[in-house]
Parts: C-alpha cells; sequence; structure tokens
C-alpha cells in the first residue's frame, strides 16, 4: 500500500502494487482525497475510496509516439504509470506478465453479452488514441495484433483504419464477442503459449498515455437491464460510484445492482462501483422469493431452454423479464447433452468441469483448459438444470492450475 487516509493524489498516482510482482502497480483515477481504505479478513485490500475534487489534476508521464520508443520503454511507461493492468492474459485470464512475449494480441471489438455496450459508438471520433494504442502493443509482441469485429454490421473507421493489425469478422451468437473462442479459431493456445487481450476502451486508455502523457481513466459505461427506465450512456471514470448514474432512472421493485452483464458480472450495491474491466452496468429484478408448486405451474411467462415451459412454441412474440431467482435448489451433477449446445469450443464442457472438480490436472490439460475462461462457460451454466456454478468451478480450476505451474 503506498498511500493513507487523508492523502491527496493526482490522477495518475501509484495507490498499490502486487505483492507477488511488484512492478505491477494501480493508480488513482482521478484526483481528490483518500476518503477510505477498506480491508477485509486477513488485512485482504477490498476497497480505495477517493473523493474526486472539483479540478483534476494529473501526474505528468510525459507524452511521446510509440513508434519512437523500443519494446522496454513502452512496458516501463505502462508500469509506472498503472495502466499496465488493463492487459490480460490466456491462459488462466490474469494481468499479463511484461517479463512474457506473448505469440498474439487480440482485442475483441464487439460485444455479444446481453444489453452490451456498442463500442463503436464509444471509440467514435477517437482514432488517433486508438491507433496510439495499437502502435504501442505492436511493440509488446513479436506476433500479430488481431482486432475482431462483428461480420454483418458496418464497423466504425476507427476500427476498420486500423494499420499494422489483421482484422479477423466473426458471426453467430453469444459468446462469439468473447476473446476465448476468437483465440480458439485463430491462434489456437497451446501448454506453455502465451496471448494477451484486451477491450476498445484499454486501448484508447493506452493511447492516450502516449499522446497525453497522462493516465486518462475516462470510461463509457452502459446503463442497462430491464429495471432501467431509460436505458443511456455515461462518460465517467474507471471505480466511479454508480448511485449517481441510476438516481431516479430504476423502477421501485426489489433489483439487483451488477456491474458487468448478467451472465458474467458482479454483484455490487446501489452504491456501489464500476469495476476496472466494466464497461455496462445491468440492474435486474431480484429473485428472492419462493413459488409455492413453481415446478408444476404451466409456466407461460418463463424462458425455459430444454423447452419445460410452453413458451418455446413463440419464442419470437415473447419477452422475459429475468431475475435471479433459481428456481430451484441443490441437485445431482447431470449430463443433460444441453451445455454442448452453447458451448463455443470443440471441448467437452462436462467432462472438464467433472476433471477440475476432482483437481484431475492431465485429464483438465487434456480436455482444453488453457484454451478457456469462466466467462466462456456463462450460458452453460445459466441452462445448467443442475444448477451448478459452474463459473466458480472453472475459476478455482485455473487458479489451482497456475499455482501448480507456477
Amino acid at each position: 500500500m503506498l498511500v493513507h487516509e487523508g492523502d491527496e493524489v493526482k490522477a495518475g498516482t501509484l495507490l498499490f502494487y502486487d505483492k507477488y510482482r511488484e512492478n505491477i502497480k494501480f493508480s488513482s483515477p482521478v484526483s481528490g482525497i483518500i476518503k477510505e481504505i477498506k480491508r477485509g479478513a486477513k488485512r485482504v485490500l477490498l476497497e480505495i475510496k477517493i473523493e474526486a475534487g472539483a479540478s483534476q489534476e494529473f501526474v505528468d508521464f510525459g507524452a511521446a509516439p510509440p513508434n519512437t520508443l523500443n519494446r522496454e520503454n513502452i512496458i516501463e511507461k505502462l508500469l509506472e504509470s498503472g495502466i499496465w493492468p488493463v492487459i490480460r492474459q490466456r491462459p488462466y485470464t490474469v494481468i499479463a506478465n511484461p517479463k512474457d512475449d506473448p505469440k498474439a494480441i487480440f482485442i475483441s471489438a464487439f460485444d455479444t453479452s446481453p444489453m452490451a455496450p456498442d463500442f463503436d459508438l464509444i471509440v467514435h471520433g477517437q482514432g488517433d488514441a486508438f491507433q496510439a494504442g495499437l502502435d504501442a502493443l505492436k511493440k509488446l509482441t513479436s506476433g500479430k495484433i488481431h482486432l475482431d469485429l462483428a461480420a454483418g454490421v458496418t464497423a466504425s473507421k476507427v476500427f476498420t483504419n486500423s494499420k499494422d493489425v489483421q482484422i479477423n469478422y466473426f458471426k453467430g451468437p453469444h459468446p462469439s464477442g468473447n476473446p476465448g473462442p476468437q483465440i480458439n479459431k485463430i491462434d489456437p493456445i497451446n501448454k506453455g503459449e502465451i496471448i494477451w487481450h484486451l477491450r476498445p476502451q484499454e486501448v484508447l486508455t493506452i493511447g492516450k498515455l502516449f499522446i497525453e502523457g497522462k493516465f486518462n481513466a475516462e470510461r463509457v459505461i452502459a446503463l442497462t437491464g430491464s429495471e432501467i427506465l431509460k436505458p443511456k450512456y455515461y462518460k465517467t471514470k474507471i471505480g466511479a460510484s454508480i448511485k449517481n448514474l441510476i438516481k431516479d432512472n430504476v423502477t421501485n421493485s426489489k433489483l439487483r445492482f451488477i456491474s458487468g452483464n448478467v451472465l458474467t458480472g458482479k454483484k455490487i450495491a446501489n452504491d456501489g462501483y464500476v469495476g476496472f474491466y466494466d464497461s455496462q452496468i445491468s440492474v435486474i429484478p431480484e429473485g428472492d422469493y419462493y413459488e409455492l408448486f413453481g415446478w408444476a405451474l404451466p409456466g407461460f411467462g418463463k424462458f425455459s431452454f430444454s423447452k419445460s415451459f410452453p413458451t418455446f412454441l413463440y419464442p419470437k412474440q415473447k419477452k422475459y423479464r429475468l431475475d435471479t431467482n433459481y428456481h430451484g435448489g441443490y441437485r445431482a451433477f447431470v449430463m443433460t447433452g444441453e451445455m454442448e449446445k452453447v458451448f463455443p469450443f470443440d471441448i467437452y464442457p462436462m467432462q472438464l468441469i467433472k476433471a477440475i472438480m476432482i483437481e484431475d490436472i492431465d485429464a483438465m490439460e487434456n480436455l482444453g483448459i488453457y484454451e478457456i475462461d469462466e466467462e466462456d462457460f456463462a450460458l452453460c451454466e445459466y441452462i445448467d438444470t443442475s444448477k451448478t456454478e459452474i463459473q466458480s468451478i472453472v475459476r478455482k480450476g485455473l487458479d489451482m492450475l497456475r499455482k501448480e505451474m507456477s
């Protein structure tokens, strides 16, 4: 920890660093005063609350075109500014190690998750910053920069005019916008190989560092969900409070607030904060109710992937107000053949999950764990009739494997 409560900070002031990799640092997104440092069990750092000042001051890291710098200079600037953590790696989906040389870098420029923000809108008019970010990233790999776009739609010129990248087009439903399926189709990961990935807004943050010489933590956030009265976009900062964003714009129901999308996001309070990697806030009904004999009712207003309810007869005519209710409890983890219908890899998802549960590393490797992330199993978890917390199982497996291999 590099700051204390009451300290004044500028945007870009270093706040803390990774105790296992001390060169990985995290910076303040705004200038202001440290109001609270919140810790959990064993003094784990949970939150640093910063009260932003009326005017913003920035740490000057020095503007410099990426093309004039070498790889070491670029890495040093990204580390010292605290921007490096925007770059993540596969396998494991953790912050990239600056000592690694990835075989490629993937940028998914479209999002297929429910009610996802439109990246074409977000990057509009920021072509110079986006290209500067690409120029910096190009120095970090001996391989290709893959810029992945949605097929069948007119993409922003910010993307289509990008230089020194390989543009790939993908079509299909979610999760085609996730980096995992894209990497799997273009440049699959084998044991010992590393690929880095990030999203367009993170590329903009990198580009602005080299153009402006400062940590510009601006984020465009989409406010979405069935309980939002008027869905809209907000320009805010990384880690901003959602309290003012949702004010007078939600229903009076009991609500679940999610940083991210409804499939993979994190539950937050109504005065919680936007996640570091999130570009979306979702608000849906809280499902904390008991439905007497719900299994026996006809379910005319319910969605069912397994066609248990008659709504499958008119799928395009029905809009659903989905909540967080499991509609069931703990039960056996049974083979149904349903997961394979929504899983985007040529991998046996059920067998991989079971291998993780019994901690069989050899089986996990043979079944393709190096290519996947928990978000790739989100639809499997959603349709699973066994109500299994599949994403948390996959995350535990990835963490266990990483620890075993380190």
